[in-house]
């Protein structure tokens, strides 16, 4: 069993494509490059925002490759779940494999499990891989919660060592940092307005889609909270707010993939059925990152730096 501490800002990467709708590898490794330069504490590919739903086995895979061999010196937390727990199995030796430090896996979705059925599906994975595993509940896109007593439970497996909240409930947040404080389970935040409440109450950092965008900003805002500098925080905080809500006007990763186009990190293409931000959207995102772009950031003194 690896220990492994999940502190920080994680972006959960985009997957850029070609005009074909094939991978765009060399700007995959780019953009994983210029992430790292940022400072931030490790990548996460293949999730939601990787269009995950839309990547093949062997693309998941090469995709996770591609990250690891792009980075130095950060982690790679690679997105293996499904709502079929042999294939997130398989997802998973196959990710641990390719030299992945750790997995995102998400709660079964469409099928909706009752807890029970939760608790085999994720301790079924730990059981058979040995590396940290983060429990990813998002209900508005599985259709089901994991409730605060399974996570719980969760938490007693050595190998289930991070909670990724994004049910949008700040009380059950909480409930679920009170209920495993004894345990070395790592809550984080998978909703970006989100994060600074959660680092508040005891999370411990971020699996975010504003990274990918203004990952100093955001590893400087997770750091001040950490570090206990809230003043700091709030600030960083409340400037990134157009940027937290504009991200989620249409269905992640579509305005951030947008973003990605505008700052000229990769393209905008999704693959289908997703679809290209509408135009009106798209002007107000131009604006926000034209504010944002136009302010110096002067993080060099902040915390950009987090220790895990």
């Amino acid at each position: 069993m690896t220990t492994f501490q999940f502190r920080g800002v994680y972006p959960a990467m985009c997957t850029p494509f070609d005009d074909d709708g094939s991978i765009d590898f060399e700007t995959l490794r780019t953009d994983a490059q210029r992430l790292e330069r940022a400072g931030v504490d490790g990548l996460v590919p293949c999730g939601s925002t990787g269009e995950s739903a839309t990547l093949t086995h062997d693309e998941h895979i090469e995709v996770v490759e591609a990250v690891i061999d792009a980075v130095d010196d950060v982690p790679v937390i690679a997105g293996s779940g499904s709502n079929n727990t042999r294939e997130a199995l398989s997802l998973s030796r196959r990710a641990a494999d390719a030299g992945a430090d750790a997995l995102l896996l998400i709660s079964p979705y469409y099928n909706k499990p009752e807890q029970q059925g939760i608790v085999d599906h994720f301790e079924t994975i730990a059981d058979e891989i040995d590396l940290p595993q983060i429990v990813y509940n998002v209900p508005s896109r599985t259709g089901s919660n994991i409730e605060p007593a399974t996570v719980a439970e969760l938490a007693e497996h050595p190998n289930i060592q991070g909670y990724k909240a994004a049910s949008g409930d700040m009380g059950q947040i909480s409930e679920i940092v009170e209920r495993t404080r004894d345990t070395d389970l790592d809550v984080l935040s998978g909703d970006d307005g989100m994060t600074l409440p959660m680092l508040s109450v005891g999370g411990t950092g971020a699996i975010s889609v504003a990274a990918n965008i203004e990952p100093e900003r955001t590893c400087a805002m997770v750091g001040a909270a950490l570090a206990g500098d809230f003043e700091r925080a709030r600030e960083i905080h409340h400037r990134l707010g157009p940027l937290f809500r504009e991200l989620f006007v249409e269905t992640n990763p579509i305005p951030v993939k947008e973003a990605m186009g505008i700052r000229g990190y990769s393209s905008a293409r999704m693959r289908s059925p997703l679809t290209r931000l509408s135009e009106e959207h798209r002007d107000d995102l131009q604006a926000i990152l034209d504010a944002l772009e136009s302010e110096t950031f002067d993080y060099e003194d902040d915390y950009a730096e987090i220790e895990r």
